[in-house]
């Protein structure tokens, strides 16, 4: 799965940080990674409310996501090199400087980056992942997305067995396959069951026009 950098514009006001936390979970959504949907949401809200309380309501900032190796990067561009984040004690009686606690107490690191005009906040969670293109959900996904490829780029011609331990063996292969497919939608946060449903209805609807005859449910 290609996970490619992308960048979002916004005013620091309170009413866009809902925005941006369905937008953070609608990308993550589509990159397989709903493990981490509500911990990055948590993380961008508390990046952003610090640059509306500490840098200023009304700012124009930029919200970066991108993968950082296995880790899932979420960055928080600002304008002001010189409000500088605060981590406080969670015992401390201040009311500043609790939204980073919290940053610091999900994510597995954070930081400030200092840059000619801007400052960016950081912080990275782990996603589980072995790479920044890989898969949640085991080998089954692995190997369903591999067929996807092969699905998408070539014909393949099949040979057909008329013994019947070369149909049970074909059997058991279709069976395996199909289960690997439910494994990669369950991975991408759709309902198995609606795509089968759909599969179903798609398949009895070609049978129909073939003019075939008999046919087993999914």
């Amino acid at each position: 799965m290609q996970r490619k950098p992308w960048e979002l514009c916004f005013t620091a006001k309170p009413e866009e940080v809902a925005y941006l936390r369905r937008v953070v979970g609608l990308h993550l959504g589509s990159w397989g990674l709903l493990e981490v949907v509500d911990a990055a949401q948590l993380c961008v809200s508390e990046l952003v409310s610090n640059v509306i309380t500490h840098v200023g309501h009304g700012t124009p900032a930029t919200l970066a996501v991108s993968m950082s190796g296995p880790y899932l990067r979420v960055e928080v561009h600002d304008p002001d090199t010189r409000a500088l984040p605060t981590l406080l004690d969670a015992a401390s009686d201040a009311e500043g400087g609790r939204g980073m606690a919290l940053v610091d107490a999900i994510a597995d690191r954070w930081g400030v980056l200092l840059r000619p005009g801007r400052k960016v906040t950081w912080c990275e969670l782990a996603t589980g992942l072995a790479s920044a293109n890989g898969h949640v959900g085991g080998a089954g996904v692995t190997r369903a997305e591999a067929l996807i490829g092969l699905y998408g780029t070539s014909q393949q011609l099949c040979e057909r067995s008329s013994s019947a331990l070369g149909i049970s063996m074909a059997e058991e292969v279709v069976v395996n396959v199909i289960t690997d497919f439910l494994h990669w939608l369950s991975a991408h946060g759709c309902d198995a069951d609606e795509v089968l449903d759909r599969a179903q209805t798609h398949f009895e609807a070609q049978i129909e026009g073939s003019g075939g005859m008999g046919r087993r449910g999914l």
